[in-house]
């Protein structure tokens, strides 16, 4: 006898969601560059929970998308993307082709967070137009209602604050049904806000204090974007809350990785 199908809540389970509501620390690697697969098999065998595909600052395409998000999750990281725009039928696709949650860019208020939970959610929470033999679910067939419902609870949402007036609102942001988690991009934050070089640091700590208690309010995560690379205030921000870390992205890795060799091999000259 063939063994038993998972079952649909096996399926759809969000790995990512699960450790965060545990109050667990998650690392995450951003993807620009890379256009094989194999980048989802790698962020595993480097020890990351969660990778998200950047589709606001990279040439990836949508088949790219797909393959990156379909070998990351067989390899337990959670794949997310981030869309370059508040747009329903990008985010369906993106989400129908395996993504397990977005990141939202440009959200000014929680008008533009709500938009973002509805364009993840099918209805009556969502707007999401449903297509059957989804990659999530295996491609297999489910009752509708009930695959929509699971599908509805394991998506992902984390919104950007990255503009003065996503500060200004992160309270209000913080408070919408659906969202996930705040995502603090602190190199737009900075450059919105107009911060100089020096004392940067020190503004930006101050920036995530103000998340933080918006998101703890609610009950809600926050994560720090554009601070890799900065370990002193990346342990501070983690020791007042900050549970998910953006450590780079697969350029700055290779980048930094290869120079690094090459430096070694020259220091190698008598």
């Amino acid at each position: 006898m063939p063994p038993a199908l998972p079952s649909l809540a096996d399926i759809v389970r969000n790995p990512l969601k699960e450790k965060l509501s545990r109050g667990e620390l998650v690392a995450s690697m951003t993807v620009r560059m890379a256009r094989g697969p194999e980048i989802g098999r790698i962020a595993a065998s480097a020890g990351f929970d969660t990778l998200y595909i950047d589709l606001e600052h990279s040439a990836l395409s949508l088949e790219t998308t797909a393959l990156v998000c379909t070998v990351a999750r067989e390899a337990g990281v959670a794949p997310l993307v981030r869309v370059p725009a508040l747009d329903a039928a990008l985010i369906g696709r993106v989400l129908d082709v395996g993504a397990m949650g977005i990141i939202a860019p440009q959200i000014q208020s929680a008008a533009d967070a709500q938009r973002a939970v509805s364009c993840c959610r099918y209805p009556p929470q969502g707007e999401r137009s449903i297509a059957t033999g989804l990659p999530l679910l295996h491609h297999r067939s489910f009752p509708t209602q009930e695959a929509c419902a699971a599908l509805n609870a394991a998506v992902f949402v984390a919104v950007m604050v990255e503009t003065p007036q996503a500060l200004a609102h992160a309270g209000p942001i913080a408070a919408v049904d659906g969202i996930d988690m705040l995502f603090v991009g602190a190199h737009d934050l900075a450059g919105a806000m107009g911060w100089p070089d020096a004392g940067r640091d020190a503004a930006v700590e101050g920036a995530f204090d103000q998340v933080l208690a918006a998101a703890r309010a609610h009950g809600k995560t926050v994560g720090a974007g554009g601070v890799a690379g900065k370990q002193a205030l990346l342990q501070r921000l983690v020791s007042k809350g900050v549970r998910y870390i953006s450590t780079g992205s697969d350029l700055a890795f290779l980048l930094s990785a290869a120079t690094q060799q090459a430096q070694a091999v020259r220091g190698m000259i008598p």
